[in-house]
C-alpha cells in the first residue's frame, strides 16, 4: 500500500488534518498544497497515483486546475470535491472526465471508498467475478446434467457467454481455461442433443423458431402501418459479438425484446438465410421455386434470390407492406445507402442483409494479418467492435432511429473456431465446406458428425441417389488425407460455420424501439 502516493488540492488543508492522518495510518502517501499553481507544479515534478481537487479556491478554480492537470497526464484519476452542488460545475467536470465527484463535508470512510474505486478497482472486480464464476461453475455443471429442451439449452449457452464476456476483463487466464472446458463440454452434450432431437423438432408442435419460421414468428408481430421497420441481417453474427455491439445500439435504441431462435442445418448462408428470407426449408424452397433455389453443386452464387424469396413469403402471409431489400457486401454500397437512407422513410419494412461479419471470418482465413488481429473469440469480438463503431451501418442505424423506426437486428448462424481435424474421403463433386459435407462415397469418423443418411428426412434436397448430409461436430473441421498436413495448418484456429455448435445454431433476434 505503502506505494501509493495522492495529492490533495485544498485551500483549507488545515481542516482536514483528520482525514489526512487517517488515510496515512491506512499506509497511503499523502503530499498536500493549497492552490492549484502548486499543485500543476507538484504534478510536473512528481509521479502520483490519484488526485483530491477542491473546485473552490482562489486564483486558479478547480475546474481550471484540472484542465491544466489533464492536458500534463490525461489518464491521472483526479476526484473533484466540492462545497457547490450546482449542475453547471457537476457537468463541467464530468465532461473533464473526472474520476470521481464528492460533495463538502466528506468523511474518511468516502475518500477511502473513492480511493478503493478508482485505485483497486480492477483488482476488486477481478477477485469478485472470479468468486461470483466459481459459485456459478458448479450450477453450470448441474445444469449440464439435466438440460433437456431447446429453451433449457438457450439459458445454458446465454449463461456460458454472459461469463465469457465477464471473465475476459480480469487477469485470471485460469478461470478462462476452466469456462473453455465447461463451453467445450456443453457443446459435446449439445451435439448429442441435435442428434437426437433435430428430425423431430422439424415437425412438432414444441419445436423452437427456426430460419424457415423466424420471419413470421418474430419480424411479422412487429410490423405495423403506423412506423417503419428496419430489419438488418448481419451475416455471421454470434450472440456473443451481438453482445458486445449491444452498448453502441443501446445509445440510440431502447430494447423491446430479445429472442433467440435456431439456425437450420447446414448453418450455411445458402441454407439458413435462403430459409428466413423463403420461410421454407432448403427441400421445400427446391420444389416451390426451382428458378431460385441452387444446390451444392450447382454453378453460380447461392444466394442471389433472397428478395424474390422474401416476396414470395410476404404474399403468402397476406401482407400488404410496402418493403425494399438491400444487400451491403462493400464499403462503398454501404456508404451509398447511408447517405441516401431518408429514402426509406415511406417502407413499411426495410430490410438490409450485410456481409462484414461473414468477410472477417473468411479474411481470417485467408490473410495472415487478419489471423493475427483475430487470434481467438475475445480478439474476434473486439475486431467486430471495431469495425461496428467507424461501419457504414452504424451511421444507418442512426438515420433509422432520426426516422422513428423500429430496429430489429439479427443473423443467420454464427460460426466457430475450428481447432481440431477430421479425416473425410470422398469423390470430388463432394461439397467444399469445412464444417458439412454432402456428395456420394463419402468416408468419415461416425464419432465426429451428425450424418443423415436420408436428407428429405430433414427437409434437405438430395443432390443424387445415396448422398448423405454430414455435420461436424464441435470445433472440428473436415481434412482430406491428401496434403493433409498443409490442409490442416491453413484451416485451424479460423472461423467455420455449417456444423453444429451452440455458437454456430442459437442466434440473437433482438427488437428495438427509437430513443
Amino acid at each position: 500500500m505503502n506505494s501509493i502516493q495522492i495529492l490533495w488540492v485544498d485551500d483549507e488543508i488545515d481542516l482536514l488534518k483528520p482525514h489526512i492522518l487517517f488515510l496515512e495510518q491506512k499506509g497511503y502517501n499523502l503530499t498536500s498544497c493549497t492552490n492549484g499553481a502548486d499543485a500543476i507544479e507538484l504534478v510536473k515534478k512528481s509521479n502520483f497515483d490519484i488526485i483530491f481537487l477542491d473546485e473552490n479556491m482562489p486564483g486558479i478554480n478547480g475546474l481550471e486546475t484540472l484542465s491544466e492537470i489533464k492536458q500534463l497526464q490525461s489518464n491521472l484519476p483526479v476526484v473533484m470535491i466540492t462545497k457547490s452542488e450546482e449542475e453547471y460545475i457537476m457537468e463541467e467536470a464530468i465532461g473533464s472526465k473526472i474520476a470521481d465527484y464528492l460533495i463538502k463535508p466528506v468523511n474518511p470512510n468516502q475518500i477511502l471508498l473513492s480511493l478503493k474505486k478508482n485505485l483497486d478497482h480492477s483488482r476488486l472486480i477481478s477477485e469478485k467475478t472470479t468468486s461470483n464464476y466459481q459459485q456459478e461453475f458448479r450450477k453450470i455443471s448441474m445444469d449440464l446434467m439435466s438440460v433437456n429442451s431447446h429453451e433449457d439449452w438457450v439459458e445454458l449457452y446465454k449463461k456460458l457467454v454472459h461469463w465469457e464476456l465477464e471473465l475476459e476483463n480480469i487477469n485470471d487466464s485460469s478461470m478462462l481455461e476452466i469456462l473453455e472446458s465447461q463451453k467445450s463440454e456443453a457443446n459435446n452434450l449439445f451435439y448429442k442433443f441435435i442428434k437426437k432431437n433435430y428430425q423431430e423438432y422439424l415437425t412438432s408442435s414444441n419445436q423452437p423458431t427456426f430460419s424457415h419460421t423466424m420471419f413470421k414468428n418474430y419480424i411479422v408481430p412487429n410490423l405495423s402501418s403506423d412506423q417503419g421497420v428496419l430489419w438488418i441481417v448481419i451475416d455471421n453474427l454470434r450472440y456473443d459479438q451481438y453482445r458486445m455491439l449491444e452498448p453502441l445500439i443501446n445509445n440510440y435504441y431502447k430494447k423491446e425484446e430479445e429472442y433467440s431462435y435456431y439456425s437450420i442445418l447446414p448453418t450455411a448462408t445458402q441454407y439458413a438465410r435462403n430459409s428466413i428470407f423463403s420461410g421454407l426449408m432448403p427441400s421445400e424452397m427446391e420444389k416451390k421455386h426451382p428458378k431460385l433455389w441452387k444446390n451444392d453443386t450447382d454453378e453460380g452464387g447461392k444466394n442471389m434470390f433472397e428478395n424474390e424469396f422474401l416476396r414470395h413469403q410476404i404474399n403468402r402471409l397476406n401482407l400488404s407492406i410496402n418493403h425494399e431489400y438491400y444487400k451491403i457486401t462493400s464499403l462503398k454500397d454501404g456508404k451509398e445507402l447511408a447517405t441516401n437512407y431518408n429514402g426509406t422513410k415511406q417502407n413499411d419494412l426495410t430490410v438490409l442483409v450485410y456481409n462484414f461479419v461473414d468477410m472477417l471470418s473468411h479474411a481470417k482465413t485467408e490473410m495472415e494479418v487478419i489471423k493475427e488481429l483475430a487470434g481467438d473469440d475475445k480478439a474476434y469480438r473486439s475486431l467486430t467492435v471495431s469495425w461496428f463503431k467507424n461501419s457504414p451501418l452504424f451511421e444507418i442505424i442512426k438515420k433509422a432511429q432520426q426516422l422513428n423506426q423500429k430496429l430489429i437486428i439479427t443473423t443467420d448462424h454464427g460460426t466457430i473456431n475450428c481447432k481440431n481435424p477430421t479425416k473425410i474421403i470422398g469423390d470430388r463433386n463432394i461439397s467444399s465446406n469445412l464444417r458439412y459435407k454432402t456428395g456420394k462415397s463419402i468416408s468419415y469418423s461416425e464419432k465426429d458428425v451428425f450424418a443423415v443418411k436420408n436428407p428429405k428426412d430433414i427437409f434437405l434436397p438430395s443432390i443424387s441417389f445415396n448422398s448423405p448430409f454430414i455435420f461436424a461436430k464441435e470445433d472440428l473441421f473436415f481434412a482430406y488425407p491428401n496434403n493433409y498436413n498443409h490442409f490442416v495448418n491453413y484451416y485451424k484456429n479460423t472461423y467455420q460455420h455449417g456444423g453444429v455448435s451452440l455458437e454456430e445454431m442459437i442466434i440473437p433476434c433482438v427488437v428495438y424501439s427509437p430513443k
